[in-house]
């Protein structure tokens, strides 16, 4: 008896030894790591599902990024999302320095923004995500109901016929350039083109002056309107479609419908555009956006998804009436 004692209290003693050289091995090497108390914490491997990413967001559609941001981030919990909103050109600038990996935007970066990316090998990741619109606005004390792109580009280049100012929400933002671009315009008359703060700054031009007229994405134009305190005084112009293949001279109103049908002239695609050099959680943001459910958000919102979401339709052998 006295023989099994011995051998469990040598057992046990072993044991001790053991553990304490364990021990000894582990503070080392936390000490060799500048903390001689608990070893240094390994971070979370950077995945397509893991990691931090810094989002260039057209503003004007911010409202409906914040909202996939929500539902991403609930699904994945180990990622995080900074969503930098600014104006189109200074969002793109964010890429060009590195300071976002991923931009959502109502173009694609051109010649001489992608040789940037070119000469350190990066070749981009690029996505339709959905199609938004650009909105016209006027006072309701106008009897105008309606309006032409000729009427606005040719305010925008200092030949208006009624002296009205077109108010946009940024010199730099994706409205400005989208007018722009359709009138082919390198320079506009300062005396009929104001420029605000923001969509809201645009709305309440409008609403407090009715010889402006305001220019703003349609997205952000539901996110603002539904609590706008003068909405009364805003009115949204019907725009003669005049523009591509779906050319009628009719005019219409944006909406869902009108998107889709490409009826509205002044329609703009959204591009998530994906400039990381490894496969981090740009791709999987991307494929959210794309995927099923960031395709749900996007037609929920009002705005015209780039796939259409699927539905599962539950057939029966049996039908009980």
């Amino acid at each position: 008896m006295k023989k099994v004692i011995k051998i469990s209290m040598l057992a046990i003693l072993l044991l001790s030894m053991a553990g304490c050289g364990g021990c000894s091995r582990t503070e080392k090497k936390g000490a060799s790591t500048g903390d001689s108390s608990v070893a240094k914490e390994v971070a979370p491997k950077e995945d397509v599902l893991v990691g931090v990413l810094n989002v260039a967001v057209d503003e004007t559609a911010y409202p409906i990024l914040k909202e996939q941001e929500d539902v991403f981030l609930a699904a994945y919990p180990n990622a995080r999302l900074n969503l930098i909103m600014k104006p189109e050109l200074l969002a793109i600038r964010e890429l060009l320095s590195n300071e976002a990996g991923v931009a959502v935007l109502a173009r694609e970066l051109n010649e001489t923004e992608n040789d940037y990316f070119k000469k350190r090998s990066i070749t981009p990741r690029k996505f339709p995500v959905w199609t938004d619109a650009i909105v016209v606005v006027n006072n309701t004390k106008l009897a105008d109901t309606t309006v032409t792109i000729e009427y606005l580009v040719n305010a925008m280049k200092g030949e208006s016929v009624d002296q009205k100012k077109i108010v946009f929400d940024n010199l730099n933002s994706s409205t400005f350039r989208h007018l722009k671009d359709l009138g082919k315009l390198e320079k506009v008359a300062s005396n009929y083109v104001e420029a605000q703060d923001g969509s809201k700054e645009v709305l309440e031009a409008v609403a407090n002056d009715p010889d402006k007229i305001g220019i703003l994405g349609y997205n952000v134009y539901l996110d603002l309107i539904s609590s706008f305190p003068d909405k009364n005084n805003i009115r949204i112009l019907s725009v003669q479609n005049t523009v591509g293949e779906t050319a009628d001279n009719k005019y219409y109103k944006p909406n869902q419908s009108t998107i889709a049908a490409e009826q509205y002239p002044l329609r703009r695609t959204f591009y998530v555009q994906n400039y990381q050099p490894n496969l981090g959680l740009g791709i999987g943001f991307s494929a959210f956006l794309t995927g099923d459910r960031g395709q749900r958000i996007v037609l929920k919102s009002g705005l015209v998804p780039a796939t259409m979401p699927g539905r599962d339709i539950i057939i029966r052998d049996d039908i009980s009436l």
